[in-house]
């Protein structure tokens, strides 16, 4: 069985190189000593209550990071009604679906420190309309001039999900509109987020792919990490499964799109939870541009708009009451664990989620490749968090 301990950044600079390292080494944080020591005596609990997780809800493979004050541990977990056990100790990457928004967004945010898009202008001054103007209804053009990279990122633009199916031959010249006014309430939209990746490419003059790779990927050692295939996917992509373990492949999506293509591992995405949960900041040094967030720009990708992220515009739920949207994560405020920043990911047969506590200096990811892979998200917080009482994202996602 595969667990794999580390340590995060030493510090910031370090972020590059590799993270992970099998020891505490000397003069190490007595926090972050504690924390693996701690890891390590419930390494028991974390294996047997994850294997009981996942063939309790059909769950062909679990892959898992933990992070506490320092340090973390990885494991990944099989189904035997899928897999052999030898298949736990492997490198997979999983379709990482909606979590491909967030590193998209810190992309944007440090585009915004460095002064080449402001989150407030109009993407129209960036990038072409024209999906919007074929409409043909001046009333939608107008509203496609207001949308800024800000409401983009609050998922506010006035958009559904998708204009077509993003995967379709049809979606890149379909005919955008509006569900309602841009900036006039919550609205979920990946048809916003594409809309901003072309303005970054048109600022950037280069394609996201590259983009993600020189302003992410690289600095922060995401080994196998892409919004696009890779060859080396053929190999270590798993595929998805719906009901009865119906296997529906490893689901190859047509070009890269920010709002869902992204594929990862847990060891890598957790190494961009660590640059978060750090502040991660790598100042210009002989040359080379600076790379991550200075803490001004961490608090404002971390700051929500002050209104609720109600999920669905007809209904108001009660988990809704504490739900908020930032520039790119979404924040759950809780009664007993504070600030919650967290994203979940949903392409059918592919789910995963992460929860940041800053409070407790403490995340978790997660990826599987099953349709039921939202179905544990209580057991997952209780087990790593020990909450009494149920967050609120487990309703916000699944009722």
């Amino acid at each position: 069985m595969k667990h794999n301990f580390f340590f995060s950044l030493a510090a910031v600079m370090a972020v590059a190189a590799s993270i992970f390292t099998a020891s505490c080494g000397n003069g190490e944080n007595p926090e972050k000593t504690a924390a693996m020591e701690r890891l390590q005596a419930n390494l028991p609990l974390y294996d047997s209550t994850l294997q009981a997780l996942i063939e309790r809800d059909s769950i062909p493979m679990i892959d898992l990071v933990f992070y506490s004050n320092g340090a973390s541990i990885h494991i990944q977990k099989v189904n035997p009604a899928v897999y052999s056990e030898d298949e736990a100790g492997k490198t997979h990457v999983f379709q990482a679906a909606s979590l491909s928004k967030v590193i998209f967004s810190y992309i944007v945010m440090q585009m915004v420190e460095n002064g080449e898009i402001d989150l407030n202008t109009p993407l129209c001054q960036y990038t072409d309309i024209a999906r919007f103007e074929q409409a043909g209804d001046s009333i939608n053009t107008a509203r496609a001039r207001k949308i800024t990279a800000a409401m983009v990122l609050n998922h506010r633009t006035g958009l559904s999900n998708w204009a077509e199916g993003p995967s379709s031959d049809e979606w890149p010249t379909s005919t955008i509109t509006f569900s309602v006014e841009p900036d006039s309430c919550y609205g979920y939209s990946g048809e916003g987020m594409a809309f901003l990746q072309r303005a970054v490419e048109a600022i950037k003059g280069k394609s996201i792919d590259v983009i993600a790779k020189e302003m992410v990927f690289e600095p922060l050692g995401l080994e196998h990490t892409a919004y696009c295939w890779l060859d080396e996917y053929d190999s270590l992509a798993v595929s998805g499964y719906k009901a009865n373990f119906e296997d529906r492949g490893q689901g190859r999506h047509p070009r890269s799109n920010v709002a869902y293509t992204l594929r990862t591992n847990a060891e890598d995405y957790a190494k961009f939870l660590t640059a978060i949960a750090t502040k991660y900041y790598q100042p210009a040094v002989n040359g080379n541009v600076a790379n991550g967030l200075t803490e001004e720009y961490w608090n404002l990708f971390l700051t929500p708009n002050p209104e609720i992220a109600k999920r669905y515009w007809d209904e108001e739920r009660a988990c809704d009451s504490t739900m908020y949207w930032c520039n790119g994560i979404g924040l759950e405020k809780n009664a007993n664990q504070g600030n919650v920043y967290w994203h979940w990911g949903d392409n059918g047969s592919f789910k995963a989620l992460f929860m940041y506590v800053p409070a407790r200096n403490e995340f978790f990811i997660y990826f599987t490749n099953s349709i039921y892979g939202h179905e544990i998200v209580s057991d997952i917080t209780k087990l790593f968090f020990e909450n009494d009482t149920p967050f609120a994202v487990d309703n916000w996602i699944n009722l």
